[in-house]
């Protein structure tokens, strides 16, 4: 270890040693008294003009909750999102709990993601869509639909359900996507990263209709203003921004597309005679949504009467038990993975090619040994499947309302 401090430039040891105290909420005065030295003298570590000394930097990894190799490692110097990510809550969300842990995390993944990639030569190479200027004026919901039609025909995804967002966002578009556990009233954070890309996390402990809903609006924050990072709240205090409105729109146009979603609605209409809340079910099965986006999209496209969800929800509607009734399977809410197949496999690849140890790899996949040599077995054998495909359904259940008990 000794060898990589003395291979690493001081002044981009100084500049992680100043953030990583930053993120622990630490002065630097703080610093100063727990190695038993003078401010100056620790000012002059964190600019580079004075070298630390080993013992020093352990002492200060320890104190930072870090590792030693994360303050010494070779490599570009350390992302910086803390101030920018903070500087997005409200003065009433500043002290939600674990927002400071959560944003750290991120800022730890995209520096580990940089990091294998410098080791590996494996910049992600894919092409961005222009940054979309959202109008002043005009109808932004029509705006947003035309968008994410847009981004339907540059995926190629027709206009039916979509089943595996992060993988497309992830190969087509290189946005690296991570689940982690969030503060309940945070349902994400995004932030565009120099020789990295576009980072985002979703709060995995959210249902999956949530967070494919979270992921979708992070997304349409890439096209519309990607280099301003930024926290999104579940419940957003006072008049929401253009841009929100526009993620929002740009959300339930690109799960729920126009033409297959009335198309939906007009062959049940013509079948049956009648669109009932069964087929509202379904329809949020088959997407992938919650009940409440699917109702408030058919409101929006004027297929239902207005006020259609606010009457199920105060009549205390269970989807659960329509669910049930229905013959639907459950959702599967077993949390996502929080790290990326790519980063996985590019982890894997390093420790393979011996450019990290064993304790490294499991330090980058955040898992113990043990676990590290199952996913190095798994993405050895990987079986590239997948049986997430959404099951036909043929529930012919006639009802109008179901009770929460």
């Amino acid at each position: 270890m000794e060898e990589n401090i003395n291979q690493t430039d001081p002044r981009v040891i100084g500049e992680r040693l100043a953030e990583y105290r930053k993120a622990a909420g630490l002065t630097q005065a703080d610093a100063a008294d727990h190695l038993g030295m003078s401010r100056p003298t620790f000012i002059a570590i964190e600019k580079g003009t004075r070298e630390a000394r080993p013992e020093e930097l352990l002492s200060l990894a320890k104190l930072y909750k870090r590792s030693l190799h994360e303050i010494v490692r070779a490599g570009a110097q350390v992302i910086a999102l803390e101030p920018h990510l903070r500087a997005n809550l409200g003065p009433d969300e500043r002290d939600l709990a674990g927002m400071p842990q959560t944003i750290d995390e991120l800022n730890g993944l995209a520096t580990d993601y940089r990091e294998l990639e410098r080791l590996l030569g494996a910049q992600l190479k894919v092409v961005h869509p222009p940054e979309i200027a959202i109008p002043s004026r005009g109808d932004l919901q029509e705006f947003a639909e035309s968008v994410a039609l847009r981004e339907r025909s540059r995926f190629r995804l027709g206009d039916g359900p979509i089943h595996h967002i992060r993988s497309i966002l992830e190969t087509q578009v290189g946005v690296r996507v991570f689940y982690g556990d969030m503060p309940k009233g945070v349902s994400g954070m995004f932030a565009y990263i120099p020789d990295l890309g576009y980072c985002v996390m979703v709060n995995r402990v959210h249902p999956k209709t949530r967070r494919r809903a979270t992921l979708t609006h992070e997304y349409g924050h890439f096209l519309c203003d990607r280099h301003k990072p930024g926290v999104d709240l579940v419940e957003q205090a006072g008049r929401k921004p253009r841009n929100e409105y526009f993620c929002d729109s740009f959300a339930m146009s690109f799960l729920l597309p126009r033409a297959s979603v009335s198309q939906f609605f007009h062959d049940v209409v013509e079948s049956t005679g009648d669109f009932k809340v069964a087929d509202l079910v379904r329809l949020s099965d088959l997407y992938l949504v919650s009940l409440e986006a699917a109702a408030r999209r058919m409101e929006g496209l004027g297929l239902v009467g207005k006020g259609m969800w606010d009457m199920l929800k105060a009549r205390g509607f269970s989807h659960k038990k329509a669910r049930e009734r229905l013959g639907l399977s459950a959702l599967g809410e077993e949390p996502p993975q929080l790290l990326p197949e790519r980063y996985c496999q590019l982890a894997v690849r390093a420790f393979q090619k011996e450019l990290i140890t064993e304790g490294q790899l499991a330090r980058f996949l955040r898992v113990d040994r043990l676990k590290a040599r199952e996913i190095v077995e798994r993405e050895s054998t990987r079986d590239v499947g997948s049986d997430d495909e959404p099951e036909e359904q043929q529930a012919q259940l006639n009802f109008s309302l179901f009770s929460a008990e």
